[in-house]
């Protein structure tokens, strides 16, 4: 449900004018990412190609035939499959596109043949279709236009408001200047997916939102489904990895990158989109997976203008900022003590200062390192992508993947559920380091029974995944068993509490 303009808003803030969609910082912002929408060509260039291809397929084909002379009956299978490509370049000057997919019963083509080629253009053609059924930034403008010059405003808020009438009519204004690739955006459901006044009317601003959010996700999806070369609906790391090099330059935290980073930034940029949308780890991320994930919001993000005075600290919380990427490879290179570009155990445990427990890293070496063929078949090291899993997880406890990550780590039997056995055992160097901090003696019983009390398992003789996530707490209990420093900030999150209150108060 979208929400309208807040009715607390002063009488006074109704006076104030609302500046035009252009001078908009949120408006420029999405306008870089949308674009002009000319990426792929012109209609006229794409039919010469088509015509220059397909001239070039039947020539083959001709050849094929004069060489081949009487052809066996063994070989009709070949006649059906010439027969499929010919059925295939019919859908494809119909405009039918993906119509190929249904042909060849979804088979991968053979790189470099006449079905893949001719695949290729099909998909060519279909998403400049698309891409010219987009809106682009004059339109938007246009459509912007036409909302303010047609609404009303509202007496109490100073909202500028529409009502059904007012969107049909608004509908009929854009459509006469804009053409007919705006209608779809003026159905009644949308009307009825905004909050509404006892007037029955809606704020144009989220609906103009809506609009600009839409077009930027269709353009989003075009620009991946470009680089989806088996056109599967999934996007392999290299694909991932030029869709972000191909953002850079749109984005405005972004382009000061050295040149030199490029290609590091992608791989820790794209590893994140495979990290929460590739939970089983197929090496491959559903399209439609990432447009709807939070990590295409958070890299967006960074289109946000420098003047806008973003902190350091926003910066290093935002893993798609360059500082963060900075941060990680530094991170790496510094635990990295012999240089050989992977992780020993040792060398791991100096991570976060060292608070980490051994059995933690231990069993993140048995759960989600492979062996190496370094020193000996034996031989565990982590290499840089498992590392960035490994930060990720860290950093990101409290979502299902990250959980999920160390839930594996603290599954020290591998049957899918904790006892008081294994809290006892995850524990235990948990507070031989908060001894050795110089802390007061604790009992581990009680921290243990305290643990079941915040979970409230469905068992209560054992913990699931599915207890930590229904909990809302399983980050904080996942810190208590694998970090000392997670420990502390429990044990004084009251205290804690009180600080971050404090500058508020005064």
């Amino acid at each position: 449900m979208y929400s309208g303009s807040s009715d607390g808003e002063s009488h006074e803030a109704a006076q104030r004018k609302i500046p035009p969609a252009s001078s908009m910082l949120w408006v420029r912002n999405l306008r870089r990412f949308i674009g002009s929408g000319a990426g792929l060509g012109s209609e006229a260039l794409m039919e010469l190609e088509t015509k220059r291809i397909l001239l070039d397929i039947f020539k083959e084909k001709q050849q094929k035939s004069a060489e081949g002379g009487t052809i066996p009956s063994f070989y009709k299978k070949a006649y059906f499959e010439l027969f499929i490509d010919f059925s295939v370049f019919f859908c494809l000057w119909t405009n039918s596109g993906f119509c190929l997919f249904l042909w060849n019963g979804g088979i991968k083509p053979e790189e470099g043949s006449i079905s893949h080629r001719v695949q290729r253009l099909a998909k060519y053609r279909f998403l400049k279709k698309q891409s010219d059924l987009l809106l682009n930034a004059d339109d938007l403008d246009a459509m912007w236009v036409c909302l303010r010059e047609n609404c009303v405003i509202d007496d109490a808020t100073g909202a500028e408001k529409m009502n059904y009438e007012d969107f049909c009519h608004i509908a009929s204004v854009c459509t006469e200047q804009i053409g007919p690739k705006c209608r779809r955006f003026f159905s009644p459901s949308n009307f009825m997916k905004f909050e509404k006044d006892e007037s029955g009317r809606i704020a144009i601003l989220p609906f103009y939102l809506y609009v600009m959010r839409t077009v930027s996700l269709t353009q989003a999806r075009i620009d991946m489904s470009e680089l989806d070369e088996d056109s599967d609906g999934f996007l392999q790391p290299r694909e991932m990895e030029a869709y972000i090099r191909g953002l850079i330059p749109n984005l405005a935290q972004l382009r000061d990158m050295p040149v030199a980073f490029i290609q590091m930034y992608c791989r820790i940029a794209a590893h994140k989109f495979f990290f929460f949308c590739d939970p089983h780890r197929r090496g491959k991320s559903c399209i439609k997976k990432v447009l709807l994930s939070n990590c295409l919001q958070e890299l967006m993000e960074l289109h946000q203008e420098s003047e806008e005075e973003v902190t350091d600290t926003e910066q290093a919380e935002n893993w798609f900022s360059l500082m963060s990427a900075q941060r990680i490879c530094d991170m790496f290179l510094a635990l990295d003590k012999d240089m050989n570009g992977t992780l020993s155990k040792q060398e791991l445990q100096e991570y976060a200062d060292g608070t980490l427990t051994e059995i933690f890293i231990e069993r993140v070496f048995d759960e989600h390192v492979r062996r190496g063929k370094i020193g000996g078949g034996n031989t565990r090291e982590m290499d840089f992508e498992s590392f960035l899993d490994f930060v990720l997880a860290l950093e990101n406890k409290d979502t299902p993947e990250g959980l999920t990550y160390l839930f594996r780590c603290l599954d020290l039997q591998g049957r899918g559920f904790l006892t008081t056995a294994d809290i006892h055992s995850l524990f235990r160097d948990v507070h031989q380091k908060w001894i050795e901090g110089g802390n007061y003696e604790l009992c581990i019983e009680d921290v243990r029974d305290e643990i079941w009390d915040m979970v409230k398992p469905a068992d209560p003789l054992s913990i699931t995944l599915a207890d930590l996530l229904a909990c809302k707490q399983g980050g904080t209990v996942a810190s208590m068993l694998i970090d000392v420093r997670g420990f502390w900030a429990h044990d004084n999150r009251e205290n804690l509490l009180q600080e971050e209150e404090e500058p508020e108060e005064e």
